[in-house]
């Protein structure tokens, strides 16, 4: 089959990879660069898995049926399947996802008029999104299929996927999945067919029962250090109930990065006229824990507030929406000094603060250090770092 994949973020260019294993598959993006480092099978993303195999595929031990282009018309024109990967941020002035660059796609492959290609949704886009979409245009070549992958384990994450979900009862549905099965390593892989509408709810549903871990446990650690109490002894006797679990239970600067924040949002804005408590209050709960943190830093009165790394998790290069920012903010509006140490960055300033990427001189320059995950680059000099990580882990 002929594929296209519409962006090469994450989730775009880990199911590139995946389904060009066994099938024709063209990557298409906006960004020269990028587009020339895939066809170079050199990643423009930290992925551990897309780096070992485009390495082997540059180096011809795996076969990849996989090139990129910036010529829309040459990337869906005969496809098969169009997967549609393209970036959905958040937008707070609309309370809700900026969905235009998935449209355009919509409308790119509506302009070719090849009925024989199905659209498949993998942004992440509001409840209902799909439906509307097909009485906006009278299409039904159209589903969505959620993804659930991590940050610099994306790949990882589509050869060894939780559950595969399709959002049609369709044959083209059911087609794709198999597709996704049969390129994955795992076996037994559990395969739900459901309604688009559902689908995009499960998404959003997700994730935001995964941001309620994180403000969960984060408040149960500001609860403990402003009484004084051990962290970690609550929450190893708190995480050994099986009902409960070990899993997102390590304190952090607040949940981001590409998924939950929007998604957190989105799901709000969804519940417009339906009775809630507690979504709100999952959002409200990652402001009030950027706000504790940067009191807890400020409380030191520091000359020089040194921020170790902008990115969310280890194995990542994003920092996008990362709790960070939002404390770096709150510190900076009381006028303290702020430096960064970022070495994914070239340049001088981030946001008209100074880059300090000598490690050297940016502990000895820092009074104080934010470490969102330790470190042992930070051993040294531990007795400066604020960090809330307890278990060396994301």
């Amino acid at each position: 089959m002929k594929i296209a994949v519409a962006g090469t973020g994450y989730v775009g260019l880990s199911l590139a990879t995946l389904l060009a294993q066994n099938n024709e598959v063209v990557a298409l993006d906006i960004i020269p660069e990028k587009v020339e480092m895939v066809n170079n099978f050199v990643s423009p993303i930290q992925d551990e898995y897309i780096e070992k195999y485009f390495s082997e595929a540059a180096s011809g031990k795996r076969t990849l049926n996989l090139r990129a282009t910036l010529d829309w018309q040459d990337a869906l024109s005969g496809a098969d399947y169009v997967v549609i990967a393209t970036p959905t941020n958040y937008d707070s002035s609309k309370d809700f996802f900026d969905t235009s660059s998935v449209e355009d796609i919509i409308e790119k492959v509506i302009s070719l008029g090849d009925l024989k290609t199905t659209m498949v949704i993998k942004s992440t886009i509001p409840v209902g999104y799909v439906n509307s979409i097909r009485q906006k245009y009278n299409i039904d070549n159209i589903f969505f299929s959620p993804e659930f992958l991590r940050e610099g384990r994306a790949l990882y994450d589509n050869l060894y996927p939780s559950r595969i979900i399709v959002g049609a009862y369709t044959e083209e549905a059911q087609k794709f999945a198999n597709l996704l099965r049969e390129a994955a390593l795992a076996k037994d892989i559990q395969v739900l067919q459901m309604n688009s509408t559902e689908a995009e709810a499960v998404k959003l549903f997700a994730n935001t029962y995964l941001a309620l871990r994180v403000a969960y446990f984060n408040e149960l650690d500001t609860y403990a250090e402003l009484k004084g109490l051990d962290t970690k002894s609550i929450i190893d006797g708190v995480s050994l109930d099986p009902r409960i679990g070990s899993h997102y239970n390590n304190p952090s600067f607040g949940y981001g990065g590409y998924c939950l924040p929007k998604d957190t949002k989105q799901l709000l804005a969804n519940y417009k006229g339906v009775p809630q408590d507690l979504i709100k209050a999952i959002v409200q709960a990652n402001i009030t824990r950027k706000q504790f943190i940067a009191d807890e830093v400020l409380a030191h009165n520091p000359n020089v507030v040194g921020v170790y790394r902008l990115t969310m998790k280890s194995d990542s290069d994003n920092f996008r929406d990362a709790a960070i920012h939002d404390v770096i903010s709150l510190i900076k509006a009381k006028n303290k000094e702020v430096i960064i140490y970022e070495p994914t960055l070239k340049d001088d300033k981030y946001n008209k603060l100074d880059l300090v990427n000598d490690l050297d001189e940016f502990k000895k320059k820092s009074s104080i250090i934010l470490a969102n995950r330790m470190t042992p680059e930070l051993e040294d000099v531990k007795d400066k770092v604020y960090t809330r990580d307890l278990f060396s882990r994301d």
